[in-house]
């Protein structure tokens, strides 16, 4: 017990100091990112949010339609903007900067305030800077924001100064900011990873209050002089709503979803629907759909560079972070983090209770027991505490948890049993159950170094993985290998194999060691059939997942290799080095060569003393060995018989070994459904072409 409270408070400590220096930043950050994909969904709120979106098909339109260049005379926009006038909307923004004159004429900015001065209540966009921007006062010609936040002169100190103070602004063009009913600051800070989850209310720039673009869209329909602003501690007041703060004044973000749950519209479809409008024809947009609505306008065409990554998405349109901040502002629904004191309790009270837990077990089995109950714990506190509306920091529980698990674990292996429980813990990935409890017996085997022994190495890769993997996504990558993987290394442990590693999707087992097998090469090839047969049972399934034909090339070889456990004192692999490894590596790719998807050396056959049936392939050269190797291709266990054109190619490779090239080809030519008869004949046919060439037989292959 007191063993186990020294280690939980020990454990605790250490994860406290972690997440005090942010030395858990970056897991916190994923797990956040789960949490935000976990429960995004819309708010009360999200449907009077509208986003009209400027996509590459707008812009596809724009030039094959109208033969506009980029970027589009700013007209262009009026139709937007009627169109949404039209509708009703309750206030429109423009996350787009016009802080330049238009280069088409005076004439097209004038259009673009004329338009705004028609729009519903508008908000225009600023951008803030602390190195860019061409002004560091209001300028003259633009109204300044009346905007007042009682107590911020106190309140606004330290890492809220550093912040939300900016001294430098880039300003719309007079025209559009003169028409518009709020200036709305587009500039946001990402976290250091670069993901957008937090959003500044508003700033200050030249002694006046900017609010942010989404708090300006909130703003622009509503009596700014009867809005009261002001706060106080961690909390900013807007119109009744009090939103929770960070220590740099900014507020956690609830995603509500990607884009789509704003259900953007593109910008060519509303432009036309105010065309056609005018024209007294059917619209493709009903601009009902924007009736008391908010809408933000915003870039998502790729070459506009408006991205912005999410925990939702890596790429995501730069307008969807003032759209969060304001579907939070009207839903009165933003984040807020714990309080640290419950924090520091959680941490240590999860630390004690796991190593006080462990240290009073008996047995290994049931520290494991505890720690699948335990480690859970701090993930179904942060996600349980999402949807109440608190940010919980999952991985300083987590690692104090886990600490606390391990230095217990530690403990107690001290005392009991640490060889067997190093030795389980050491193979259990790669090794068999029986062959473990054989080592645990003899464990001098363990020992760094190695020894030179025959084995029979086996090699597998996934043919073309890295072509159709690219479509995939990443969890369904991890899924659809860890999956195959999965059924691979079973079938090797079930033939008490040995697995080496795994290189991405490739397969590296032996067998023969660290335990001496007198069938080793007959398990290995027994392995490589199975596996095929297991993989051909799942093709259909896996094809539905990747879209194409799952096939695995397959070499195995039996030859003398250095075998044990290499690596540093303190961490080691057990493994093997030599060219009988490598020749299984290259018999594997070239399977290529022979459109086969299992190849066999003459070692490992002949080692297998004739318990399989299958058919000799052909001679070859593999890239760096000079001595040509005889190779095989297994069809099944001894007495199952081959397919009839086997025989047939046997023929014909053997008249092809004597020279009698066009006798061979008669035979081959009657295969055109077996890959390897294809390619002597191949072969054939341009040694008949060439009728002063010779050939010894062997396949020279020019690729691993």
């Amino acid at each position: 017990m007191l063993r186990g409270g020294a280690i939980g408070v020990l454990a605790g400590a250490l994860a406290l100091a972690g997440w005090r220096f942010g030395l858990f930043d970056r897991w916190e950050a994923a797990a956040w990112t789960w949490r935000v994909r976990c429960f995004a969904r819309p708010g009360p709120e999200t449907g009077r949010i509208k986003l009209i979106l400027l996509d590459q098909a707008s812009l596809d339109w724009g030039k094959n339609e109208l033969g506009l260049s980029w970027p589009w005379p700013r007209e262009v926009y009026g139709p937007l903007i009627d169109f949404c006038r039209r509708g009703g909307a309750k206030a429109l923004a423009f996350d787009v900067l016009y802080t330049e004159p238009s280069a088409y004429s005076v004439a097209d900015d004038r259009a673009l305030g004329e338009a705004i001065g028609r729009a519903p209540p508008f908000v225009a966009a600023l951008a803030l800077s602390r190195t860019t921007g061409g002004r560091t006062d209001w300028p003259e010609e633009i109204p300044a924001p009346s905007l007042k936040i009682a107590a911020l002169a106190g309140w606004l100190t330290g890492g809220r100064e550093r912040s939300l103070v900016y001294p430098r602004a880039a300003f719309p063009i007079p025209e559009a900011a003169e028409a518009a009913a709020l200036l709305g600051s587009v500039t946001e800070e990402p976290d250091p990873d670069a993901v957008f989850r937090r959003a500044a209310l508003f700033s200050v720039f030249a002694g006046r209050v900017v609010p942010t673009l989404g708090t300006a869209v909130y703003l622009a329909p509503r009596d700014r002089d009867a809005v009261e602003l002001a706060v106080e501690g961690d909390i900013f007041r807007i119109d009744g709503i009090s939103v929770p703060l960070d220590g740099e004044g900014r507020a956690l973000l609830r995603y509500r979803g990607t884009t789509s749950v704003y259900e953007p519209l593109s910008a060519a479809a509303v432009i036309q629907s105010e065309l056609l409008l005018r024209e007294g024809a059917e619209p493709l947009l009903d601009p009902e759909i924007f009736r008391d609505c908010y809408v933000l306008f915003g870039f998502s065409a790729p070459g506009l560079l408006d991205l912005r990554s999410t925990p939702l998405s890596p790429v995501a349109p730069g307008v969807l972070v003032h759209a969060a901040a304001l579907d939070n502002l009207l839903a009165d629904d933003f984040l807020r983090r714990c309080p640290p004191r419950a924090v520091i309790f959680s941490v240590l009270l999860l630390a004690l209770l796991a190593a006080v837990a462990v240290s009073l077990t008996a047995k290994a089995w049931q520290g494991g027991v505890l720690a699948l109950f335990l480690l859970p714990l701090p993930w179904a506190i942060g996600f349980a505490a999402y949807p109440a509306g608190y940010w919980w920091p999952i991985v300083a529980g987590e690692a104090a948890t886990a600490l606390a698990l391990a230095g217990a674990l530690l403990g107690n292996y001290a005392v009991e049993g640490r060889q067997k429980a190093f030795i389980k813990g050491a193979f259990k990935h790669y090794l068999s159950g029986a062959v473990i409890e054989q080592l645990i017996g003899n464990p001098s085997q363990l020992r760094l170094g190695g020894e030179r022994k025959e084995l029979t190495i086996f090699f597998s890769d996934i043919q073309k993985f890295s072509t159709f993997s690219e479509r995939l996504d990443p969890p369904a990558l991890i899924a659809l290998l860890n999956d195959f993987l999965s059924d691979m290394t079973e079938i090797i442990l079930e033939e008490e194999g040995t697995l080496d590693k795994y290189i991405g999707d490739a397969i590296v087992a032996f067998w023969n060691a660290p335990l001496t097998q007198g069938n080793h090469a007959q398990r290995a090839i027994r392995t490589a059939l199975r596996c095929q047969k297991k993989l051909a049972a799942r093709r259909e399934e896996f094809k539905s997942r990747t879209g194409v034909d799952l096939h695995m090339r397959i070499g195995v070889n039996t030859g003398e290799v250095v075998v044990g456990n290499m690596g540093s004192r303190e961490r080691f692999d057990y493994t093997v080095l030599g060219d009988a490894a490598n020749l299984a590596s290259r018999l594997e790719g070239a399977n290529k060569a022979f459109g086969t998807y299992l190849m066999v050396s003459q070692s490992a056959w002949e080692a297998a003393g004739g318990a399989f049936s299958g058919r000799e392939l052909g001679k070859i050269r593999v890239v760096g060995r000079k001595t040509p190797v005889t190779v095989f291709e297994p069809w099944g266990e001894k007495g199952e018989k081959v397919p009839e054109e086997w025989e047939s190619f046997a023929r014909g490779r053997d008249l092809c070994y004597r020279g009698a090239w066009k006798e061979a080809l008669e035979i081959l030519e009657k295969l055109p459904d077996d890959p390897p008869s294809r390619v002597y004949a191949e072969r054939c046919r341009k040694l008949l072409a060439e009728s002063d060439s010779g050939w010894d037989g062997i396949w020279n292959l020019t690729e691993k």
